[in-house]
């Protein structure tokens, strides 16, 4: 059974954090929680999950002002969900019980321009492993190309970028048996997404019913 905060808890500290980070304020705690490394030394206790892109402008414990031992997260370009990703969203659900998860792109990411340019311009994409990333991608830039807005590039790419969070959303609520039971316990899965011009972070997907 899950021993941590509750998903809705959960999301407001996140909230509340990333409403500090858009201002350039930082707390106290956040600030001082480095000093309090030798209490983590032997255990931590995360309140939340968050698979996010490696994008170096998105990193999680600055955007929602956390401190050191307070977020699990788990990085990849294109906040892709592939094998390896939901086994360390597994881990920290069983081993550390947090109850929220959350997908969380952000605009301008470079893999979702990488994927565009592959599928409407028909660029080759010679890395195999920027490949495995692109083809995991693909779905949501096609799906949105369909519906007309394969013309404007910036349009696509902003909802290409909200499509992939939801693919991937949807991906951990239904691709893990474990995953898929802890929710029967409480655990959520949302999306989200990072506006660099901003600083804010809109959660979109999934988060309505948490306040």
């Amino acid at each position: 059974m899950h021993t941590n905060i509750p998903a809705r808890e959960a999301l407001a500290r996140l909230r509340e954090g990333n409403r500090r980070f858009a201002s350039n304020v930082r707390s106290v705690d956040t600030l001082l929680s480095q000093t309090r490394r030798a209490e983590l030394v032997s255990r931590q206790r995360p309140f939340a999950t968050i698979l996010g892109c490696s994008d170096s402008r998105a990193p999680a414990e600055l955007l929602f002002d956390a401190g050191l031992g307070e977020l699990f997260v788990i990085r990849v370009a294109g906040n892709v969900v592939a094998p390896s990703q939901v086994g360390s969203v597994e881990f920290a659900v069983t081993r550390f019980g947090t109850n929220l998860v959350v997908v969380m792109g952000h605009t301008h990411c470079g893999a979702i321009d990488a994927t565009i340019e592959a599928v409407t311009r028909g660029g080759v994409v010679e890395s195999l492993g920027l490949r495995d990333i692109v083809d995991r991608v693909r779905p949501a830039v096609v799906s949105v190309a369909q519906q007309g807005e394969a013309d404007d590039l910036d349009a696509l790419a902003r909802r290409a970028e909200r499509a992939n969070v939801r693919i991937a959303v949807d991906h951990l609520r239904h691709g893990s048996a474990i995953l898929e039971r802890y929710r029967e316990q409480g655990l959520v899965v949302v999306g989200a997404e990072y506006d660099l011009e901003t600083g804010l972070v809109d959660f979109f997907e999934g988060a309505d019913g948490l306040g």
